[in-house]
Order: structure tokens, then sequence, then C-alpha cells
């Protein structure tokens, strides 16, 4: 199972330094949801632990190796990431968007192979787009037009799934759609899930561990019962909250909040 490990990681840009010295091992298997403020470093841990963006100092390793010496194409045989927003070209076909993760596995003009068209297959099954493969991307609707991306990043054959605010500008019924699908592929496949979240009721309910940020460093990791508190919560948002226990799930839920003046 692929492992993944930032050792003293420092993170910036120019000038500025975002995250400082950072220590975090993602649970192989797992699904792991980084929380935190606007501009504390989430996305910026995420883009970096996938090698999309340079770090300072310090280590990323992917199993065993570091990522930065690692060859790019071993990298994506591994490693999806779903950015924030992603934004396909207009036209394009839900079946020719998923056939995009399969790039790693083509060498020069190839076509794909009889694999890969079973990938492709799979994972317009699991998330429920079979019958929309030839319709446009831009024509879908917004929790589509999202199982789409995850497909295209699942039908990479990755061990490892990364996405950066999945639920972003979707209604409370399609966010279920996607945070359930993702839950589906972490039991079913034992994928091992990493996303950027703001809700903190979803990450609670979905995630097997979470990790608080502030300021670019961590407050509090570990499982949901020891991360969504009020002192933590207080620390991290600057808010007073109710902190319950959801008679569905048994996870920790947030029932009401307020700023602290």
């Amino acid at each position: 199972m692929t492992t993944l490990i930032a050792e003293k990681l420092t993170i910036g840009y120019e000038e500025r330094t975002i995250v400082k010295e950072l220590n975090l091992e993602f649970a192989a298997g797992k699904i792991t949801s980084i929380l935190g403020p606007n501009g504390c470093g989430k996305s910026t841990i995420l883009k970096t632990v996938a090698r999309l963006h340079p770090a300072t100092s310090g280590v990323v390793y992917l199993d065993g190796k570091m990522i930065h010496e690692t060859p790019t194409k071993e990298i994506a045989k591994k490693l999806a990431i779903l950015p924030q927003s992603p934004e396909a070209p207009g036209g394009l076909s839900v079946y020719e968007l998923i056939s995009y993760g399969r790039t790693p596995y083509q060498s020069g003009f190839s076509r794909l192979n009889k694999h890969d068209r079973e990938m492709i297959d799979w994972a317009l099954e699991v998330t429920g787009l079979a019958e929309l493969k030839y319709q446009a991307v831009d024509t879908l609707s917004g929790g589509q037009r999202q199982r789409a991306w995850i497909a295209m990043a699942i039908a990479q054959e990755t061990d490892l799934l990364l996405l950066d605010e999945p639920t972003t500008y979707l209604d409370l019924a399609h966010q279920l759609e996607v945070l359930q699908l993702l839950e589906d592929l972490n039991k079913q496949d034992g994928r091992t899930i990493i996303m950027v979240i703001h809700d903190l009721n979803h990450a609670s309910r979905f995630s097997h561990q979470l990790v608080a940020l502030k300021q670019g460093k961590i407050v509090k990791q570990g499982e949901a019962d020891q991360v969504m508190t009020a002192e933590v919560i207080k620390q991290v948002f600057n808010i007073d909250t109710t902190i319950v226990t959801d008679p569905r799930t048994g996870k920790p839920a947030m029932i009401s909040y307020d700023l602290i003046k």
C-alpha cells in the first residue's frame, strides 16, 4: 500500500512562508481530511506533497523514496490529484475526460489498450456515469461533473487519491453524493484518500483522521473525537461551538457556533 510522509516541510511563495517544518504521515488505506481557515496552507500542502509546488526545504517521501527525485510517470502511477475547480475543454465527452487518467501508462502516440478501456469502463460504472459516457462534460450537473473528474482520477489506477475541496460549489445533495462515492472507494478498494474540506461535520462523518491547521502549523491531528472538540475549533477558527454526538453515525457534530469577540 502506497505511503506518503512529509518531514520538516517548509513551503512558501517568494518571500512569504506559508508552512514551516511540517511533519505529517498520512494513514495508508484511510480517509484523511485537512481542516483550517482560509490561507492556513491546506491547499499548498496538498500541492506540495503531490509535487505540484516546490518545497522551500524538507522532504516528501512516496513509498520511502524522495518524491522530488522520483520520475513523474512513476509518481502518476501511485498518486492522483484532483485540483480545486478543474475545467475541461469545451465539448469534451465524459469518456474522453476519463481516458486522460490513463496518460501515465501511454507512450508517445499509442492508443488505449484493452486494460485502459477496462479501467475507463470500471471508473464509469463505480461513479454512476456509464449512461453519460458520450455526453459533453460541460453539459453535466455540478455533482455529475465532479464525479466525472473523480472518475478520471481513479482511472489513473493509483492507491493514493488527493482532492482539493471536492465539494466546493455543490449543493448539499451533491456534496453527499461525492463524499459517499469517496467513502465507497476507500471501503471497497482500500484507497488512501486525502482531501481538503471546509465542512467540519462532513469531515468528521467521512474521515478516519483529521488534521487541523492554523497558520501553517498542526494544532491537532487524530480521529474525529480527538479533533472535533470545542477547544480545538476555538483555537483553529476562533469560534465558540456546541459539539454533540450524531445519533446516526456516532461521530462528533457541530450544531451551533458563534464568533468569539
